[in-house]
């Protein structure tokens, strides 16, 4: 069968397996949709709370980032796998004995103001909304290529698709959702890493086979290899880093520390029933996210290394069908500037004549290795599967924003249970579409906007957590003010650096250097100085407060979240 019905195939059957689970999961109270009624069991939550984890930017985009930023890249892997580590040992277990599901219910209860969580709610929405035009845009990677239609057509099919399951299941349809998606992505990100790694160096374990030999016999090391065919081409060395050290920390940083702000991976640990098993799940995420996480240099070594010797220098009249099948998505361009008839692949800019995008190069990298037609249509079934995973808990996160901490706890506290849940479905029907249109108007490729998020959390919400946590002095004033000047900070940075605005500004004018990426770390520190100095000029909060504080921070008897 051709690549594409062997798409159709898996698609379909994946496809018909999440919707199934969300019918036969769907949520009947504000609970189930909420925090899937608060009875997930350990290990269930783990595989979906790696699926939540790992989304397009993980699945699609981050190989291809360390394919073409080589050492640079390895700040992706180390920034989020840290932050992972981060948000698991440091925060979950305490958020969840507070017993609040959503970020701004937290901030809103533990900072005893309603502007304090109108604030949150309006990060976590930023958050959210940034977040998921990547995963959107993954969606329509996918689909532009495996089922030959335009990226915007492919988002709008990913947009019904998860709607269906968000809406109907709330958290409990997507919890056990996220558990088929794991599956899903983690063989199909796994099979064809280990028929390349076979394939190049005979070695079975890809994480193994990037520091092996070639399998020709040669005697020379893959990564020797790879760094002499980027430098013939003009490229820095690929295991060698051409970033700033300041860039490399602050990105780094700002992802480990956004982590622990990401609303939609926070949620997760409240659909457990206690804090030991939300302490389980998080080791059991922690294993199934590093399967892929050790992966991926792998992949992305692979991929480098087997592009470089299909294209560089080789005649366009012969090149493989899967060449022109990336050129009909518009994602790979080749302008024959000098019309010899040859690619022409080179660092220099102006000679150079191919156009990639850092996105395709997981989804083809099985292309370019010529494995078997299945495995190919694998991975866009594992893709898909990754994008729609973290798509719907973002989505969740959204219309929770909205429906609980707006409505119900500041606007109509009177409402009824069934209202509630018909809003919160409302308000993720209105996220879908909103999240649709970023999709299609992406401000940059998958990692990058993910980044950008990662960023926007660090700067408004891991400073507020982390002092709401373990600084019982810690008051309204200043938690209010520090969030107001981070996420206005980030907002400014990635607006004049990204976007062109407030007089553009190009890499070499970066403040200290550091890119928009990784300049969540200096707003965070801005949050940190303004929330510490306005709270030493102003009142401490109430007693009570700070007793609830005390006692969150308590191991033993370690109490369950309190009903919403």
């Amino acid at each position: 069968m051709s690549v594409q019905i062997w798409t159709y195939v898996l698609v379909a059957i994946s496809f018909a397996i999440y919707i199934g689970i969300a019918i036969w999961s769907r949520a009947g109270s504000t609970k189930e949709f909420y925090v899937a009624g608060g009875g997930v069991s350990p290990l269930a939550n783990g595989l979906a709370t790696a699926a939540d984890w790992m989304s397009a930017a993980s699945f699609i985009s981050m190989a291809g980032i360390i394919s073409f930023m080589g050492y640079d890249g390895a700040v992706y892997l180390m920034g989020w796998t840290g932050g992972y580590v981060l948000l698991a040992l440091l925060l979950a277990p305490y958020l969840r004995k507070f017993g609040k599901f959503t970020v701004p219910d937290f901030i809103g209860d533990r900072y005893y103001s309603s502007t304090a969580r109108t604030v949150a709610v309006f990060c976590a929405l930023l958050v959210s909304f940034t977040y998921v035009a990547g995963q959107m845009r993954g969606v329509g990677v996918v689909f532009s290529r495996f089922l030959e239609v335009d990226i915007n057509t492919g988002v709008i099919i990913g947009m019904i698709i998860v709607l269906f399951y968000a809406v109907l299941g709330g958290m409990k349809g997507i919890t056990y959702t996220q558990v088929a998606q794991y599956c899903v992505l983690i063989f199909a990100f796994m099979v064809p890493a280990i028929f390349i790694s076979i394939q190049m160096t005979g070695n079975p374990v890809p994480q193994l086979g990037m520091g092996d030999t070639l399998a020709d016999g040669s005697g020379t090391y893959l990564l020797d290899k790879l760094n002499g065919l980027s430098e013939e081409l003009g490229f820095a060395r690929y295991t060698d880093g051409t970033k700033s050290m300041i860039d490399v920390f602050a990105i780094t940083l700002a992802l480990m520390v956004g982590t622990a702000g990401l609303p939609h991976v926070i949620v997760r640990f409240f659909t457990v029933p206690g804090v030991k098993d939300a302490r389980k799940s998080a080791g059991l995420a922690l294993l199934f996210i590093g399967i892929l996480y050790t992966t991926a240099p792998a992949v992305s070594a692979f991929a480098r290394t087997n592009l470089i010797e299909t294209v560089s220098d080789k005649p366009y009249a012969e090149m493989p069908e899967w060449f022109t099948n990336w050129e009909a998505t518009g994602l790979l361009q080749f302008t024959d500037k000098n019309n010899d008839g040859r690619i022409q692949y080179l660092a220099d800019k102006e000679a150079n004549e191919l156009k990639i995008d850092n996105d395709i190069m997981v989804l083809a990298n099985p292309e370019i290795a010529r494995l078997p037609n299945w495995v190919i249509a694998l991975v866009a079934a594992g893709g898909l599967a990754a994008a729609l995973s973290t798509a719907a808990g973002l989505l969740l996160v959204i219309s929770t924003s909205v429906s609980h901490d707006l409505i119900k706890k500041q606007w109509k506290p009177d409402i009824s249970d069934k209202t509630e849940l018909w809003i919160a479905r409302g308000s993720a029907a209105v996220a879908v579409v909103i999240a649709g249109y970023f999709g299609i108007n992406p401000p940059g490729f998958v990692a990058a906007v993910v980044a950008l998020a990662f960023g926007l959390a660090a700067a408004s919400f891991f400073p507020a957590i982390i002092l709401g946590i373990f600084y019982k002095r810690m008051n309204k004033e200043g938690a209010i003010s520090g969030m107001v000047v981070g996420i206005l900070c980030m907002l400014f940075y990635m607006m004049k650096f990204k976007f062109g605005m407030f007089g553009g500004g190009e890499p070499a004018d970066w403040w200290f250097g550091i890119s928009p990426e990784g300049f969540g770390m200096v707003a965070m520190i801005a949050n940190f100085i303004v929330a510490l100095t306005v709270n030493s000029f102003t009142p401490p909060p109430p007693p009570e407060v700070q007793k609830i504080v005390e006692n969150i921070r308590i191991p033993a008897d370690a109490g369950e979240a309190v009903s919403h």
